[in-house]
């Protein structure tokens, strides 16, 4: 081991008003939905884009709704039902930690639906959307899990190796897999999006930025769950296979199933 690095212990909890703590990881989520926010606004001036920009502050509330409570349910059935079935009240308590990124994104799809139906839209216009306006949430986020000195990675001997000051770490250098997740789910995966967003939208691309979006997220998620260390409480699964690695293969199937489908459909005549 060349270098162990230091954990940097900075105070999960950004600014203190009198009994109110106001902490980095919530402070991640408002500029990650601000940045997002943000985007769709000047993606939808692009050629291309049918969903107005007034309905913006809408599908905001359907998606930040979608997140916590597909964040939390996530959380509550894949990774620790078992100790929620015993103590159901818990479930209500977002306040004590406890998401889950697969199954936010199953409460997004969902308030994406409703939210297309009441517009009429396509849902997969709305999709494309959010795709593009999502990475720098995961990146805030990702960066506040590191903050907080949660969801840490297995033990290693490289160069970087950092050591977390929980006892359950065990004090040895590990995989700070957070930061890995930032850059790649984050930062890597938000250049792409932006990237393929600047072309002139199609109809008959329809789908193909969510397509791109979910096959890269679970392709990144997928990766990095081979240093992350496991939920203790799950471990290892099928085919010494992680919780979060079992939940990315349907996202990158359905991934590449809408890229696919985008590629294939034919164009359509300019009236």
């Amino acid at each position: 081991m060349a270098l162990a690095l230091p954990f940097p212990m900075i105070d999960p909890v950004a600014i203190t008003v009198g009994p109110i703590a106001i902490r980095w990881y919530a402070l991640a989520y408002l500029a990650g939905i601000l940045i997002g926010l943000v985007i769709l606004r000047r993606l939808l001036l692009r050629p291309g884009w049918r969903m107005p920009r007034e309905s913006l502050e809408d599908l905001l509330f359907y998606s930040v709704l979608g997140v916590v409570l597909g964040g939390r349910l996530g959380y509550v059935l894949f990774y620790n039902p078992g100790h929620y079935l015993a103590h159901p009240l818990e479930a209500l308590a977002i306040w004590q930690g406890g998401m889950s990124f697969h199954g936010g994104l199953l409460g997004v799809i969902g308030a994406l639906l409703l939210f297309a139906r009441k517009h009429r839209l396509n849902p997969l216009e709305v999709g494309d959307a959010l795709a593009v306006a999502t990475p720098p949430g995961l990146l805030l986020g990702r960066l506040a899990n590191f903050v907080n000195g949660e969801l840490w990675g297995r033990p290693t001997d490289l160069p970087w190796g950092v050591v977390f000051p929980d006892p359950r770490a065990g004090g040895v250098p590990r995989h700070p897999s957070q930061l890995y997740e930032a850059a790649l789910e984050g930062l890597v995966l938000g250049l792409v999006m932006l990237w393929l967003a600047r072309r002139p939208r199609r109809p008959e691309g329809a789908g193909r930025l969510a397509g791109v979006f979910l096959a890269g997220y679970g392709l990144a998620r997928f990766l990095v769950e081979l240093v992350r260390e496991p939920d203790a409480q799950i471990g290892y699964l099928l085919g010494g296979l992680t919780m979060g690695q079992l939940l990315s293969l349907p996202m990158i199937a359905a991934g590449l199933l809408l890229v696919a489908r985008s590629r294939g459909a034919p164009a359509r005549a300019t009236p």
